[in-house]
């Protein structure tokens, strides 16, 4: 099994979950309003300079389903160049 983390603009809220929707039914724990900085987007800091936040979803799930959602973010960062998204992929060891 697989973490799969996936930290994105909250302006491209939908377009995630539709990746998400063609790629895998996937269950998830989703934050919203999160703040953040990456290195090729601009500050999502929720103040009157950067009012946006970041959304992250993590969920758990089988290796060849992680494979289809990484895979699925790498094709949305092609097309949304300015809006920031990226995806981490961790081992999962145990899970109650």
């Amino acid at each position: 099994m697989k973490m799969v983390i996936i930290a994105f603009n909250e302006d491209i809220d939908e377009e995630v979950h539709d990746m998400l929707k063609v790629c895998v039914q996937a269950e998830y724990t989703k934050w919203t309003k999160v703040m953040g900085w990456g290195q090729h987007s601009a500050p999502h800091l929720m103040d009157r300079v950067w009012p946006h936040g970041n959304n992250v979803l993590m969920m758990c799930v089988e290796n060849e389903k992680a494979a289809r959602i990484m895979q699925g973010v790498r094709d949305l960062r092609k097309t949304l160049r300015q809006e920031g998204v990226k995806a981490f992929l961790l081992p999962v060891d145990d899970v109650t």
